[in-house]
């Protein structure tokens, strides 16, 4: 059925693809009807093809839209409506007006350079849109290192789970306390970043629903983050202290809820003798927040409300009809209702808020150049605050994954949704834009996870398994442009997550953007094998020696993860963990032999048992690298053998569950790992913090 065909490729699907072998594979006819659905585009008959169609070109020609984006010192084509003015009128951000001569071209009518970058209002005859004005690259980390050093160099830092860290006395597992602490330990040895796990919003009813790359919305914070003392002094935040033993493996849904036990007291008592001066900033913040943040604090009171009737948390598609839409009447009784509930999830959020910025500062006050660098997941949960509020916003009926690959050759599925490109125009991308800004407001520096994405997805329809996916395509100079600015009006380094299946040229392209890629020590290869030598990495990336979705070096050495995919039987049948651990071996010799030829080690090669000089040498490889960063993950530094997760598992293997030791960056062997970077990465002496007294 060509025209079926004719419209996804037109609405951005991609009908074919090249798998991991090099074998060229074909989209079904079902597939595409479900993407199309899901994008906004049905096509289940003739009728709706054409309908589809005709909304597609419309889009497609720009009329009506006002949004666009551009390059500072770009001319930029107007849409075909408006192309009859002659005159504009430009306002910009900072109130500065202009009046504008368009100029004609062979498109239609074009805006003039402009040369500021920024959100500018163009005004034409009682016409209006919205100019955003990009600069050429995002903020980078040579511009966070001039400010604060004066000159440009290569630095390091450590990548930390947040939850890992040691607890504070609020919490019996890692919070935005913990992570002051651990900040400052880790510029105190010289480091410039902490890049830290997702701090996006998951579910206060259901504190055992922990993933951190599964939210509910990335636009508010998990509240389990939450650090009363970063916001209150300590004889008032006492009331939220938590004796609740941490078992081994971080239990969430009990010490979840002993941590939202706590907090609910300290609301309390806020509520009841608050600090004048803390009401006032609470009271600032929830109108800042605005809509954004009433609704969302409203999905969390009828998330637990309904979780309590229906004896456990659902997604909105479970609720009664009449409280799936934010705007119905019902929802509006409700939260006159039970206006207390609705506040306490909005004080969670300005508590966990101010926690992470109280973070930061201190950060940066240790000396740290950049800070925390923030993580952005891919995606949202399809039953979460995002979609219930704006479901507009969103794919329904499709969830986010990968297609085969090495690691995968099943494909993935990973549940969750994203924006559709459709809505992003048609709102002037301001779902993006929101996102990316909550991510920037209380961290240094945000990393876009799976930042593929911001080009294509892999959509896997319901019912249907990850190898019948099909890839679709997002406005990718949009959306480059869009970080670019507001990385820049949040002073943000933006590190990119480009690993797996990466499109032709897509490194190239967000390099020019400004983007740091991601280069991890265990796939830099040669053809033959060999690790690829540190002179040759690539300069604007991230050296990294693993990540949280693969084995620590300790676990790689010594073939954990092998042993793990063996007893859950994710092993590919053809194989055995024989076979695996025989190529873990071939794999051990050529790292150890490359390192030496490197100048890396002069020792012999470690025994399997004993992974301590292994870890130091991987360390030791990315600090040399070429690579303007380096970052170590906590993990590496403590020297510990398991991973945080095991893509592909949910609850058969721990994932998100795993403590770091106490002294995780204090204790001898963390403090040598830190200095061994710090020697080859130096901070100026004069930009260090002073050791404690």
């Amino acid at each position: 059925m060509n025209q079926l065909r004719d419209l996804a490729e037109a609405a951005g699907l991609v009908l074919a693809w090249t798998d991991y072998r090099g074998e060229r594979r074909e989209v079904g006819d079902d597939t595409l009807r479900a993407a199309l659905s899901a994008i906004g585009y049905p096509a289940r008959s003739d009728t709706e093809i054409a309908e589809s169609f005709a909304a597609l070109h419309a889009l497609q020609s720009g009329e009506g839209l006002r949004f666009l984006t551009t390059d500072c010192g770009a001319p930029t084509l107007l849409p075909p409506d408006l192309a009859h003015h002659a005159l504009a009128q430009l306002r910009l951000e900072s109130g500065e007006r202009r009046e504008m001569r368009l100029s004609p071209s062979a498109g239609g009518m074009t805006i003039p350079p402009i040369l500021e970058p920024g959100y500018h209002r163009v005004e034409l005859d009682g016409e209006a849109l919205t100019l955003a004005v990009a600069p050429a690259r995002a903020y980078g980390l040579t511009d966070a290192i001039v400010q604060a050093d004066g000159d440009a160099r290569n630095t390091f830092g450590v990548a930390a789970q947040i939850y890992s860290l040691p607890p504070t006395p609020y919490s019996s597992f890692g919070d935005a306390g913990s992570l002051r602490d651990y900040a400052r330990a880790v510029a105190q040895a010289g480091a410039d970043v902490l890049a830290i796990s997702p701090t996006h919003a998951l579910y206060a009813a259901n504190p055992g629903c922990s993933s951190p790359y599964a939210p509910s919305t990335r636009l508010f914070h998990n509240a389990l983050l939450a650090d009363p003392e970063a916001v209150f002094d300590a004889q008032f935040a006492a009331i939220a202290r938590n004796d609740t033993p941490g078992a081994p493996l971080i239990d969430w849904a009990r010490e979840g809820a002993a941590k939202l036990e706590g907090l609910r007291r300290l609301y309390e008592r806020f509520v009841a003798e608050g600090p004048p001066d803390l009401r006032a900033d609470f009271a600032r913040f929830r109108t800042g927040r605005g809509a954004l943040l009433e609704e969302h604090a409203t999905y969390e009171a009828l998330h637990a409300h309904f979780a309590g009737e229906q004896g456990a948390p659902r997604g909105w598609q479970g609720w009664p009809e009449a409280y799936r839409h934010p705007q119905s009447p019902a929802v509006a009784a409700f939260a006159n209702e039970q206006s207390h509930e609705v506040g306490f999830h909005a004080f969670l959020q300005w508590l966990t808020e101010r926690s992470l910025a109280s973070a930061q500062v201190a950060a940066r006050d240790a000396g740290m150049a950049v800070g925390l660098i923030a993580d952005l997941a891919v995606g949202m949960d399809a039953g979460g605050s995002h979609a219930w509020s704006h479901p507009d916003d969103i794919l329904q009926g499709v969830s986010l994954g990968a297609p085969p690959d090495p690691l995968g050759p099943l494909g993935q599925d990973w549940g969750l949704t994203t924006f559709s490109p459709k809505a992003l125009r048609e709102h002037g991308f301001a779902p993006f834009i929101a996102t990316l800004r909550s991510a920037m407001r209380t961290a240094g520096g945000v990393r876009i996870d799976h930042v593929m994405g911001l080009s294509r997805l892999w959509l896997v329809p319901w019912g249907m398994p990850s190898t019948e996916g099909v890839y679709l395509q997002y406005p990718l100079d949009d959306m480059l442009r869009i970080v670019a600015l507001e990385s820049h009006r949040n002073r943000a380094i933006v590190i990119g997550e480009d690993l797996g299946t990466v499109p032709d040229g897509f490194r190239g392209r967000i390099d020019h953007a400004g983007i740091l890629g991601m280069r991890v020590l265990l796939f830099e290869r040669e053809h033959d094998g060999r690790f690829r030598a540190p002179e040759h990495w690539d300069a604007h990336a991230v050296a990294m020696t693993t990540t949280h979705d693969l084995p620590t070096i300790s676990g790689w050495w010594q073939g954990n993860d092998i042993a793990w995919r063996d007893r859950l039987g994710q092993l590919p049948s053809t194989e055995d963990a024989g076979v695996q651990m025989a190529e873990r071996q071939y794999d051990r010799l050529r790292f150890w032999e490359s390192a030496s030829d490197y100048g890396l080690t002069r020792e012999p090669v470690p025994d399997v048992d004993h992974p301590d000089a292994v870890i130091d040498t991987a360390l030791d490889y990315i600090a040399r690298s070429e690579s303007t960063l380096a970052i170590a993950p906590a993990e590496d530094i403590a020297g510990v053998r398991e991973q945080p997760n095991l893509p592909g598992t949910i609850d058969t293997h721990p994932n998100w569950r795993r403590r770091l030791p106490e002294d995780a960056a204090t204790g001898p062997v963390a403090r040598a790992r830190l200095a061994r970077l710090a020697k080859v990465r130096p901070r100026p002496v004069a930009q260090r913090a002073e050791e404690p007294q």
